[in-house]
């Protein structure tokens, strides 16, 4: 039974891997993309970040609906249909029209809810307190993969370009689709958990009325641990616009770099899935180990390391108003350096490994008798904030944005870190109870 649950997380892990190989290779260029075909149609107005602000907006305020929707048709369902919207997004940009775009966009947003919803809820039914950790560790890294391929697929077709003509969109576009295709069908492949054994028994919320389950989520988000724990939600929220939307396209703006600068907004992505993958790989297969020795805590003040020294380092390598568009204008680092760009996309990517792979370990886990309600909360606060995070990208230099994520960062660290030092605490006694 245990090795039926591996499979389901290898397919579940497969499925999102190619799904978001396009979707997150569509949103690190979108703006470069949305950039070029104003230059070819000028009536189009649409905007990336305005684009990937209603997405995060659509997904916030679907997550407090979709526990009552996946009480009714369960994970697996939910997670295809979550799939096709993301088909249909893509294929919006085949007919750029602002309404098409941002309607498409709330409709992914709603779809976004739900596979990610269901994701939580179907991970955490197939693990036990004993494998969640490794489960997430090797979804984390099979999504995470993700970054690689399609980012390639950018950095080869934008080669030499300094505007991205419209054959090459196409090109870029219809792989993308029959990638996310490839995905969806993945998932509808995935079978029923098998019961866990070996753990301690958890009753599991699954025959709860849609109207309980929401009014579970709400009390939920009210608890005093939950309240803390999505504090570091906002913050990989906004760790996850800045390294996805905003700089990959300060990278490809900043024309000091030279001539291969849009070339380095797809390498970006290429560095980003790295340092994503070695996380996830290290936490999935030492997961049990470390979190039974020493805890979630000393990952996640790894992350936040990690990132601080990133977050300083582009603060000297790109100029303020790289976000924006193309600018000539000078860095601390003169010129700015494209070895340091990667390097700090490699910093970016491990970092956000280590918050999540974390997150996802302490939800699957404490929060086990709950995981949709817990799961949906996550996405909640996490799409808020990168919602938020997006508005403000258009208005605020990088200076600003990067002031934003220190601050932040170092409050979802201290945060995290309560609750776990709280759930250490308490296993003793549960691990007591137990035995008697």
């Amino acid at each position: 039974m245990m090795e039926r649950n591996l499979v389901n997380v290898l397919l579940l892990g497969g499925g999102f891997m190619l799904i978001f190989t396009s979707f997150q290779t569509l949103g690190n260029i979108e703006q470069t993309i949305i950039d070029s075909i104003k230059k070819d149609l000028p009536s189009f107005t649409g905007d990336g970040y305005t684009s990937l602000a209603i997405i995060y907006a659509a997904l916030s305020l679907s997550n407090w609906v979709t526990p009552s929707i996946l009480s009714a048709i369960g994970p697996r369902l939910a997670m295809a249909i979550g799939a096709i919207t993301y088909c249909l997004f893509m294929a919006s940009f085949f007919v750029p029209h602002v309404v098409l775009l941002y309607g498409c966009s709330v409709v992914l947003g709603a779809g976004a809810a739900l596979i990610w919803t269901g994701q939580g809820m179907y991970l955490s039914q197939c693990s036990t307190g004993d494998t969640i950790s490794r489960n997430s560790g090797i979804f984390w890294a099979m999504l995470q993969m993700s970054m690689f391929f399609g980012n390639l697929l950018v950095f080869f077709t934008f080669q030499g370009k300094t505007h991205i003509d419209e054959t090459t969109r196409s090109i870029v576009f219809a792989v993308l689709i029959a990638v996310a295709i490839v995905g969806l069908v993945l998932l509808t492949c995935l079978r029923r958990p098998s019961a866990n054994v070996g753990d301690q028994p958890v009753e599991l919320n699954t025959d709860v009325r849609p109207r309980q389950a929401f009014l579970n989520a709400i009390r939920l988000f009210q608890t005093p641990r939950m309240i803390l724990l999505s504090i570091t939600f906002v913050y990989t929220g906004l760790s996850l616009s800045f390294f996805s939307g905003v700089y990959g396209s300060s990278i490809g703006f900043t024309n000091a770099i030279g001539t291969s600068a849009k070339q380095y907004v797809g390498l970006n992505g290429v560095f980003i899935g790295v340092g994503e993958v070695l996380g996830g790989v290290a936490f999935g297969l030492l997961g049990t180990r470390t979190t039974t020795r020493w805890g979630r805590d000393p990952i996640v003040i790894a992350g936040g390391v990690l990132h601080m020294v990133a977050y300083f380092l582009i603060y000297l390598n790109l100029p303020n108003g790289a976000p924006f568009g193309n600018t000539d204008a000078m860095s601390y680092i003169q010129p700015p350096s494209a070895i340091i760009a990667m390097g700090c996309s490699f910093l970016l990517g491990l970092g956000d490994a280590c918050f999540n792979t974390q997150c996802y370990s302490m939800l699957g886990g404490v929060f086990k008798s709950q995981p949709a309600e817990a799961f949906s909360i996550f996405k909640f606060t996490q799409s808020v904030a990168a919602a938020a995070s997006f508005v403000y990208s258009s208005y605020c230099g990088l200076h600003v944005q990067l002031v934003i994520l220190v601050v932040l960062g170092i409050l979802g660290t201290i945060t995290f870190c309560v609750v776990e030092f709280a759930v250490k605490r308490e296993r003793p006694t549960l691990e007591r109870d137990y035995e008697k």
